[in-house]
């Protein structure tokens, strides 16, 4: 095993452990030099290995930070890069779909803890909640439900969730989606989900949970989405 894997799989097990806890510092690169007695260059591909794990993020002059991850309680899982986060609009508009949205409910409130454990929000902090159908050339094939942080997606308005939120994210606001850590998991729908989605209640749904990340490591986004069986979810592995 090279001395960088090595390093790599210490500070992975120290992070799963908790010695390195979620949106904590880890020590500088000079401190890690010390600490295993290795060059630059081999804490360096280090930390190259546990992002591209989707463990840490850098964040530019100041320092390398443990990301939040959904826990995995046996079930499937991956990391997302920037890529691959196109959301509903990108995906279907490049198949030269009609994409269109129906809003059930846009309104501000403080998350469950979970949520905001997950978007690194205190409890009394407020976020926005949406929940659309998404369509396809008429067709519905997506729930989401979605909790973003006002304070890091502001000014978002109504109209805009008639459209793409990640438009309006990367756009207007100039901000950088970079990587997801996603959870996918077949569950039942309630008998609301079976009237949007036009299916029965016996019919099982495919349900993604998401944590979204901007390309400073800042969560802006915890969402579930929830999609019919003919739903057909595709992942490119990172190097």
């Amino acid at each position: 095993m090279m001395k960088y894997e090595t390093v790599a799989n210490d500070l992975k097990g120290k992070i799963s452990g908790g010695t390195y806890a979620a949106n904590s510092q880890l020590p500088s690169m000079g401190e890690l030099c010390d600490m295993y007695g290795v060059s630059k260059i081999t804490i360096k591909k280090a930390m190259d290995e546990l992002e591209q794990a989707g463990l840490i993020t850098r964040r530019r002059g100041s320092g390398s930070f443990v990301k939040k991850v959904i826990p995995q309680s046996n079930k499937l899982s991956n990391y997302e890069l920037s890529s691959q986060m196109m959301g509903f609009c990108g995906e279907h508009s490049n198949t030269g779909e009609k994409v269109e949205s129906v809003v059930h409910d846009f309104s501000v409130i403080c998350p469950p803890s979970d949520v905001a454990e997950c978007l690194g929000m205190d409890e009394d902090q407020f976020a926005y909640h949406i929940i659309r159908v998404r369509l396809a050339d008429g067709k519905p094939l997506a729930i989401e439900y979605t909790y973003m942080p006002i304070d890091v997606i502001p000014d978002l308005r109504k109209k805009t969730l008639y459209a793409s939120i990640y438009e309006y994210i990367e756009g207007d606001l100039g901000l950088k989606i970079d990587s997801a850590h996603r959870i996918v998991r077949a569950v039942m729908p309630t008998a609301e989900e079976c009237d949007w989605l036009s299916i029965t209640e016996d019919e099982p749904l495919l349900e993604i949970e998401q944590v979204g990340y901007l390309d400073d490591g800042t969560p802006f986004e915890y969402s579930v989405s929830k999609h019919p069986d003919s739903y057909e979810f595709r992942s490119i592995s990172s190097k």
